[in-house]
């Protein structure tokens, strides 16, 4: 069993120039898998909005809807590094408010460390929660929470007024002491961009080759569904695969050709004639 990657060797990726894989994850069943794999790091995301509980968008998560789902995954991955995603509300208000709930997630979930959105907006909850011993990943560039401000599910940082304002914000969450930053949904170039010039490690969803951890959502990278954003490569195509096991059971139940005996309890049972 693979030793769980620390925060200081996470930090340590932005000059020894090794790579990390990031998966978001909602459940027990597929965190048994992700611990058997490889892959270094779980997101427990707010996506788990629109992936585990059908809601438009990641709105409407609340804080024990994570800490629900990061137990699961804790259960079935005890020493893959996990990181809890902050929902919209849960830091909005205070200080205050940012390091009770992240707290919880490492209190009830056993988080290593939380992630919350914004740049120069969060940067004082960022600073609080890190003071009160708490790891944070900063969220930069398209943030999902406030997608209404930006017209959508769009690319950022199209103009160079746009990637100052991006560089801007990743100074103030790394000056606010978060140990790595998410920037999604970026051209490749804003990104290196971007990267180049703070000396935290960044993790690209949506983000180009240059970043020192990638991610993807679980269902994007296994092809659960016929569409996925531009950036997530379908490395399996489990949709079709499910469907069409899903309509073979239901023909041989039909047909009465399952269960046979093969699938069947056939201990004999004495004054019961077979």
């Amino acid at each position: 069993m693979a030793m769980k990657i620390t925060v200081p060797e996470i930090r340590e990726l932005k000059t020894n120039g090794r790579k990390v894989a990031f998966i978001t994850c909602y459940d027990y069943t597929s965190a048994t898998i992700v611990e058997k794999s490889d892959i270094e790091m779980i997101l427990i995301g707010d996506s788990l909005g629109m992936v585990m509980l059908g809601y438009p968008g990641t709105l409407g998560v609340t804080v024990d809807d994570i800490i629900h789902h990061g137990k699961a995954v804790r259960r079935g991955a005890p020493t893959t590094f996990i990181i809890g995603d902050m929902p919209f509300g849960s830091y909005n208000e205070s200080v205050e408010q940012g390091i009770h709930n992240a707290t919880r997630f490492m209190t009830e979930i056993r988080a290593d460390a939380i992630k919350l959105e914004g740049g120069v907006r969060s940067a004082a909850v960022v600073k609080g929660i890190v003071e009160a011993g708490i790891p944070v990943c900063g969220h930069i560039g398209l943030t999902p929470q406030i997608s209404s401000n930006m017209g959508g599910f769009k690319v950022q940082g199209k103009s160079m007024d746009a990637v100052n304002a991006l560089l801007e914000d990743a100074l103030a969450i790394q000056e606010a002491g978060a140990f790595m930053l998410m920037i999604e949904g970026v051209p490749a170039s804003v990104s290196k961009y971007v990267r180049d010039r703070i000396n935290i490690p960044v993790v690209g969803i949506g983000a180009g080759p240059e970043c020192e951890i990638q991610a993807l959502i679980m269902q994007d990278m296994l092809g659960y569904n016929d569409w996925v954003p531009k950036f997530a490569k379908k490395y399996a195509n489990l949709g079709p695969q499910m469907l069409s096991a899903f309509n073979q059971y239901h023909k041989e139940v039909v047909d009465g050709e399952f269960p046979t005996a093969e699938y069947s309890y056939n201990t004999k049972v004495e004054g019961i004639d077979d």
